[in-house]
């Protein structure tokens, strides 16, 4: 009886210890996330599009009211056409209320509001959900849908 309470003992050990392992490695990928993010929001508002969608992976998919739009470059030529002019931004981007959470081992969901504002137009506001995949480039978003 003794054995087997000591081996039950030695089970629920190594589970906590793999448990708070994966929380420790979860806080590292969590902090690396937000530091992508808060990346592409200050290259935004540096005028740097192609820094600001870096965070996506080559085949992203940009849920819009018309459907999914796949690829980077509709995502760019939107963001082009509706957000900059003369290669700058119009207004400076922020996010609020960003929470970061893992779907598994090498997938994520983040959410949040985003925020622009200045540049002599009415603020404009909404909520993303991007969808994140850990890859050999890192963390990279493989959807994104924003209203």
């Amino acid at each position: 009886m003794n054995t087997a309470i000591g081996l039950r003992l030695v089970v629920l050990l190594a589970a906590n210890l793999a448990a708070t392992a994966a929380m420790a490695d979860w806080s590292t990928d969590e902090a690396e996330i937000r530091r992508q993010l808060a990346a592409s929001t200050d290259a935004f508002n540096r005028g740097d599009l192609s820094g600001h969608l870096s965070i996506y992976d080559a085949g992203v998919t940009f849920m819009t009211k018309e459907g999914p739009r796949p690829g980077i470059e509709p995502i760019e030529k939107a963001f082009r056409e509706n957000y900059f002019r003369d290669g700058k931004a119009i207004q400076q981007l922020r996010f609020e209320a960003l929470a970061v959470r893992p779907l598994g081992p090498d997938v994520a969901l983040a959410t949040a509001r985003w925020a622009l504002s200045g540049g002599d137009k009415p603020d404009q506001s909404g909520w993303f959900t991007l969808v994140l995949r850990r890859g050999n480039a890192g963390w990279r978003a493989v959807h994104d849908h924003s209203s």
